[in-house]
């Protein structure tokens, strides 16, 4: 399967602001080449607003330096990493359960 998005992989740290005061930032992992599938759409009513989650499978080459907590960028779209699925048998890639709460 080839890889036809280029995707940014974040975590999640700490920086400082103009006067130095701590803020939490978003710090490159990676840029890797992804195949993102969108596996579902839900709307909800949450504190009287509608929100909608799209549920997405983002899948990349084999990497061991991923985990839940991370997001996933592509585009104008940020993704939350909900779960990190290796592909413990072959080691070719790593499926991301994601979730885009808009």
């Amino acid at each position: 399967m080839s890889h036809d998005s280029r995707i940014t992989i974040q975590q999640r740290g700490t920086g400082q602001d103009e006067i130095g005061q701590p803020v939490e930032i978003w710090a490159t992992v990676a840029n890797p080449w992804a195949t993102i599938k969108h596996t579902s759409g839900l709307a909800a009513i949450k504190s009287g607003a509608d929100v909608s989650i799209v549920r997405a499978s983002i899948r990349i080459n084999w990497r061991t330096d991923i985990d839940a907590g991370m997001r996933v960028v592509h585009g104008m779209t940020v993704y939350n990493i909900k779960a990190v699925l290796p592909d413990e048998a072959g080691r070719k890639h790593v499926d991301l359960v994601c979730e885009v709460v808009r």
